[in-house]
C-alpha cells in the first residue's frame, strides 16, 4: 500500500515491500513541500513502478487533508509563497518573446502559452476573492 511520508519539509510517495524477510521502503515519487498527486505524478509512478498497485483516490483524499493542516496559522507558508510569486514574476518578466519564437519545439511553446493563460485565470479568481473579502485576515 502506497502512502505519503514527510521527511524534513518535503513529502514523498512511498511503498513498503518485503525483501529477504525485511520491510524495505521504496520511494515512488517526490511530492515537494506541498504534497500534490497530479496526473503527471500518476503517469510517472505507473511508468517506473508498473507492478505497484495504488489507490489513487484514497491518496488524493489523504493529500487534501495534509494540505490544509500546514497552512493553518502558518506564516512561513505565506512567506514561501510570496517568495515564489516574486520569483515567477521576475522569470516571466525576463521572458523575451523573440527568443521564444526561436524555440523549435511548438508543443513546448503551446504548453507555455496554456500555462500562462491558466495562471492569469487563477490570479483573476484569487484577486476576486480578495475583493469580495472572502480571505478575511489576509487583506491589506
Amino acid at each position: 500500500m502506497a502512502f505519503i511520508r514527510k521527511r524534513g519539509v518535503h513529502y514523498y510517495l512511498v511503498h513498503n515491500v518485503r525483501h529477504k524477510g525485511r520491510v524495505r521502503q521504496i520511494h515512488l515519487a517526490p511530492l515537494g513541500r506541498r504534497p500534490r498527486i497530479s496526473n503527471e505524478v500518476i503517469a510517472e509512478v505507473r511508468a517506473k513502478h508498473p507492478f505497484v498497485e495504488i489507490d489513487w483516490e484514497s491518496l488524493r483524499e489523504s493529500v487534501s487533508h495534509q494540505l490544509v493542516q500546514p497552512m493553518k496559522g502558518n506564516a512561513q507558508f505565506l512567506r514561501d509563497l510570496l517568495a515564489t510569486i516574486r520569483n515567477v514574476h521576475l522569470e516571466i518578466a525576463d521572458l523575451h518573446l523573440p527568443v521564444l519564437e526561436m524555440v523549435h519545439d511548438r508543443e513546448l511553446r503551446g504548453q507555455l502559452t496554456a500555462e500562462l493563460k491558466l495562471l492569469r485565470t487563477t490570479l483573476d479568481v484569487k484577486l476576486n476573492q480578495f475583493r469580495r473579502g472572502k480571505l478575511v485576515g489576509l487583506r491589506g
